[in-house]
């Protein structure tokens, strides 16, 4: 008899289901940006399922492409398809639910949504392939993290006229998310030499790639900065770019041991960072 509760938790540890939290404050911060406020039950809800469900097919076709180097990484070998707790036609069917419910959502919320469901999708597909030929691959994660604004916004106005806002979130997305993954990608330093895969830590060494990240992280701030110019006013959201900013900083005070509170300080960003636009917008 297969245990039912067992096989869920496999499934969403190999999605990192809870990485889903990465993504959906921004999403949120998109369609707050969009609707001046938090948006209508209806549209938060289909929000909800077509960030879950691109995330879901996003995080399983990483770790089907990956599969054959994760089983030769120390670090990666007890992931559920290196280790066989899960097989490819499973792994395949939570990408092919992920796929169903995102293009579900995006066909509730709009025939536009629709019609530009594709993109991420393309993206999805691209980015866990760069590591392969280019040591820039930190940015093809921080551009598909970068689209979850973007969607939100989509989802409110079913257009994207009068994005400029919106793209200075996108901006922030992007360099956060590759900052960070600069820093993840210094535990594999020495498996990445060894296998001719690239990264910056590989091509830069450490110390470099780090001031590399730090950097990226002090444009993220910037663009923050920019946004609340463009559309945000108010103290608090002045106050929450800042303790973003203390933020990002521990994270690179964490650098020298990436662990679990590493991520949980991941995951706080874009929380603070919804906190900013909401309260940005209604003049806090």
């Amino acid at each position: 008899m297969i245990d039912t509760s067992s096989r869920v938790y496999t499934w969403a540890s190999f999605v990192k289901f809870e990485h889903t939290l990465f993504s959906l404050p921004l999403l949120y911060a998109g369609a707050v940006i969009a609707a001046g406020t938090f948006p209508d039950l209806r549209t938060a809800l289909w929000i909800l399922g077509g960030g879950t469900g691109a995330r879901t097919a996003a995080m399983g076709l990483n770790r089907i492409i990956d599969r054959n180097i994760d089983a030769r990484n120390l670090r990666t070998e007890v992931r559920e398809l290196p280790r066989g707790t899960m097989n490819l036609a499973e792994a395949w069917g939570i990408v092919g639910a992920g796929l169903a419910l995102y293009l579900l959502s995006c066909f509730m919320l709009s025939p536009f949504a629709l019609s530009l469901s594709p993109v991420p999708l393309i993206v999805f597909v691209i980015y866990p392939y760069m590591k392969r030929f280019t040591s820039l691959a930190h940015f093809g994660v921080g551009t598909a993290l970068a689209l979850a604004p973007l969607g939100g916004f989509i989802a409110v106005t079913a257009s994207i006229s009068g994005s400029t806002a919106v793209l200075w979130l996108a901006a922030f997305t992007l360099l956060w998310v590759a900052g960070f993954d600069i820093i993840y990608a210094t535990l594999d330093i020495e498996f990445d030499r060894t296998e001719g895969l690239r990264s910056l830590p590989v091509w830069l060494g450490r110390h470099t790639a780090l001031g590399v990240s730090m950097f990226t992280h002090l444009l993220a701030i910037g663009c923050l900065v920019g946004l609340f110019i463009e559309d945000l006013s108010g103290g608090l959201a002045i106050t929450g770019i800042m303790v973003t900013g203390v933020v990002l900083a521990a994270e690179h005070w964490l650098a020298e041991r990436v662990n679990l509170a590493f991520f949980q300080l991941n995951i706080i960003v874009g929380f603070l960072v919804f906190g900013v636009v909401f309260a940005g917008k209604q003049g806090w």
